[in-house]
């Protein structure tokens, strides 16, 4: 996984914040988290919902349907304040932001609308073994 998103954060980076293959088309973010034990920052690229440019990113913990919250997940948890990295396909903006779990029918109204825009996400709801896939609302930090 480590190649297949190394590939990811270069194109990102190359193409503006678009990046193409399994990703063109999708909106997609870097998340700047901090390791929960190490200490040190950890880029992980990310499909986003956004519904305007004003309002909040939200973030998905599927880990593809894992058993288990990824990682960056748990960074987040421990540190939710960290910085994300959005582009316009010309410039890419690092931003400063504030990590929320969002729970209950706010959470399942989000998590519906990706998966109606992005079916994959419904995949990834139907094999998780887990209570719920995560979701997290990223607010911008002043």
């Amino acid at each position: 996984m480590s190649n297949f998103n190394d590939q990811v954060i270069a194109d990102f980076n190359a193409n503006g914040g678009r990046p193409g293959g399994y990703f063109e088309n999708a909106p997609v973010l870097l998340l700047h988290s901090i390791g929960a034990k190490s200490g040190l920052e950890r880029t992980q690229p990310l499909m986003y919902l956004r519904e305007n440019d004003t309002g909040p990113w939200y973030v998905f913990a599927s880990y593809a349907g894992a058993p288990n919250n990824p990682a960056w997940y748990h960074n987040l948890i421990a540190h939710p304040d960290f910085d994300i990295s959005v582009g316009d396909g010309t410039t890419i903006s690092r931003l400063p932001i504030h990590a929320r779990v969002v729970e209950g029918e706010e959470r399942d109204a989000i998590y519906a609308r990706q998966a109606s825009l992005f079916p994959q996400f419904a995949d990834y709801e139907k094999k998780t073994t887990r209570e719920a896939i995560p979701v997290i609302e990223l607010t911008p930090r002043h």
